[in-house]
């Protein structure tokens, strides 16, 4: 399949994605086979959470408006003309090993092997197994040619040239024990911080609540730890929070924050129950992790912003992105940008186009 047949068929996907978005769902007319798969994926819209509570309506949406933007015509050509896609290549069969955590949260890994001119062989999580399948079959029906191209499997990956795989630190072990022996992508727990100097505006803080509590903080995009000045005041970053006051009346999400409140409130350690602060949504836990639980947000505090890059620096492993508007922090992003990467920002700094372009080396 030509350079050309793949960027077409992704500016059409692109393009029938942009009929989902997060303030609502509106048909177009211009898009092709629309009235085979619009209202089929509307209606799983409605019902895949279902299948997994987490995946709620704007969730589900929030995910297919952010891939609907990253697949704009324009955007597309600027990944292409970034990357060194090759033309009419001799195609290998990817395993990819998708995470379920978040909804598409392996879209950008298929999406890649396809634009690399690759086949996929996916394994799907069983918490995410209905919109990427649904997707798949809109591009099979533009261009038969990917029919051959994609496969998703049940058990265990075979017949494959390379592995994408992304997991927990122990299923890491795991992927590493099968799959060592082929070129390979293997993606532990990461997790995403926010460097505050007390001088964000409302606005900024109000932008820093999606990083935090968008997708109930289940992703490795959002932010799940904050770094803060010393007597920093937590009252505006709990104003803009409070956005997000709804979700304490969904049960799963409740249960996790009351369940974390009695642990941290029960612990023998001082320290533990001294330094929680509590507004009723989100728990703020003073803790040097960086894997914070549903409904818990850990801080840390800190006396001048060197020692900020000091720690960043030596944890640079655990830690997937970094949300400020410090110019001292070097290669943070904007705040509110954390959950819509682009086509060429990659999981864990690793360039999988570069990686799949390497395969027929």
């Amino acid at each position: 399949m030509t350079i050309k047949e793949r960027k077409k068929s992704l500016k059409i996907l692109g393009k029938f994605l942009s009929q989902f978005r997060l303030d609502g769902i509106f048909k177009k007319n211009d898009i092709p086979d629309n009235d085979i798969f619009f209202d089929v994926l509307k209606q799983l819209v409605e019902r895949v959470q279902e299948q997994n509570p987490w995946f709620t309506k704007d969730n589900v949406l929030f995910a297919l408006h952010n891939w609907g933007n990253a697949l704009e015509p324009e955007k597309i050509d600027r990944w292409f003309a970034m990357e060194n896609f090759k033309n009419d290549i001799p195609s290998k069969t990817v395993g990819v090993i998708m995470a379920g955590n978040i909804p598409l949260v392996g879209f950008h890994d298929f999406v890649s092997v396809l634009a690399s001119g690759h086949r996929i062989k996916a394994k799907l999580s069983s918490n995410d197994k209905q919109l990427l399948p649904l997707l798949a079959k809109y591009l099979i029906y533009l261009n038969p040619a990917y029919k051959n191209r994609i496969e998703f499997v049940d058990d265990t990956l075979t017949n494959i040239d390379a592995v994408i795989a992304t997991g927990s630190n122990n299923t890491s072990r795991y992927f590493d024990y099968y799959f060592g022996k082929y070129p390979h992508i293997i993606r532990k727990n990461r997790n995403s911080v926010a460097v505050l100097t007390g001088q964000e505006t409302p606005a900024e803080l109000s932008l820093l609540a999606d990083d935090i509590m968008r997708y109930f903080g289940l992703g490795c995009r959002n932010v799940s730890k904050i770094f803060v000045p010393e007597n920093y005041d937590f009252n505006p970053l709990f104003e803009a929070l409070l956005k997000y006051k709804n979700l304490i009346k969904y049960q799963k999400y409740a249960n996790n924050y009351d369940y974390n409140k009695a642990i941290y409130l029960m612990s023998v350690d001082e320290h533990v129950r001294n330094s929680l602060i509590d507004n009723g949504l989100v728990l703020l836990k003073q803790d040097h992790h960086y894997a914070s639980p549903i409904g818990t947000l850990f801080y840390e505090y800190y006396k001048n912003i060197n020692e900020v890059k000091t720690i960043i620096e030596h944890d640079k492993e655990q830690i997937q992105i970094i949300v400020s508007h410090s110019p001292e922090i070097k290669n943070a992003i904007n705040f509110g940008t954390s959950q819509s990467p682009e086509l060429w920002e990659y999981a864990d700094g690793i360039n999988t186009v570069a990686f799949l372009n390497k395969i027929d080396d």
